[in-house]
């Protein structure tokens, strides 16, 4: 890295302790991803004991990034609990409509609010980047509301620092593929249930266990759309391995398994949203 863009950098970094430092205390919504895992580890280094990660269980959060989450907080030695939410109790999220991340977010703030209120904690804050946004975010609609800290956002750091940052602190979540929760695979209007997340989380398991890192599997009713890594990709579209997915997703209830030529990007099914 060049001498500039590292004291950039080495700025930013310094300016998110500082400003972690100037709190009492905070509670950190900690998914397991890169921006939150980076963010849960700037306020522990920052805060100690007054710094803790929260991470939020339902069925829109896989098995797999909940593991990645236990382990991360092991390894550095964040002080990390698990709360459950009930966002799938709100109608509104269910209809998954273009603000679902909205509600979702609003029902992980109130209760982030409640224990907060109960444990004494002075603050909430989120692993929003510089980068989110340039996309459609509703969740930091639901943030402002709450009052809810954006340190990252603050401190105007972008992903590809975060991860910059990450690496020279030799967390394991550098180059972490980006995650979202399960509901981001769902095309907007059609409703979110258990049961399509269920078959979302087995088809990644697939792609997982097969050896690919980063991919969406899409789901469009009875066609799974497969989102892989531009460098991946090739290795998709071997022939053999196209009839093993074939196989494998049609066992999970699907009728028809695409590979999309696009490859994986981040939001892919906001693309909808902009036709309208």
């Amino acid at each position: 890295m060049q001498n500039g863009k590292a004291n950039s950098l080495l700025a930013k970094r310094e300016r998110l302790i500082n400003r972690l430092r100037t709190l009492d205390s905070v509670l950190v919504a900690f998914s397991g991803g890169a921006d939150s895992a980076y963010l849960a580890w700037a306020a522990h280094k920052a805060l100690g004991t007054r710094a803790l990660a929260v991470t939020a269980l339902s069925p829109s959060f896989s098995a797999h990034d909940r593991e990645h989450a236990e382990s991360f907080a092991r390894h550095v030695g964040l002080r990390h609990e698990f709360i459950a939410t009930r966002e799938f109790e709100n109608p509104l999220y269910v209809a998954n409509n273009a603000d679902r991340c909205y509600h979702c977010k609003t029902e992980l703030f109130d209760e982030l609010e409640e224990l907060a209120a109960t444990r004494s904690f002075a603050a909430l804050a989120y692993g929003v980047n510089a980068d989110d946004m340039k996309d459609f975010r509703p969740g930091h609609r639901a943030a402002r509301e709450h009052r809810v800290l954006a340190p990252l956002l603050d401190a105007e750091l972008t992903k590809a620092e975060i991860r910059e940052l990450s690496r020279q602190e030799e967390l394991p979540t550098w180059d972490r593929p980006a995650a979202a929760c399960l509901s981001s695979r769902i095309p907007y209007g059609t409703s979110v249930t258990i049961e399509n997340l269920s078959r979302v989380e087995r088809g990644e398991a697939i792609l997982r266990e097969l050896g690919f890192r980063q991919f969406r599997v899409r789901y469009h009713g009875e066609l799974a759309r497969i989102e892989i890594a531009a460098e991946e990709l090739s290795r998709a579209l071997n022939a053999q391995m196209m009839q093993v997915l074939t196989e494998r997703f049609k066992q999970l209830g699907f009728t028809y398994v695409t590979l999309d030529l696009e490859g994986y990007r981040q939001g892919s099914l906001n693309a909808a949203l902009k036709k309208k």
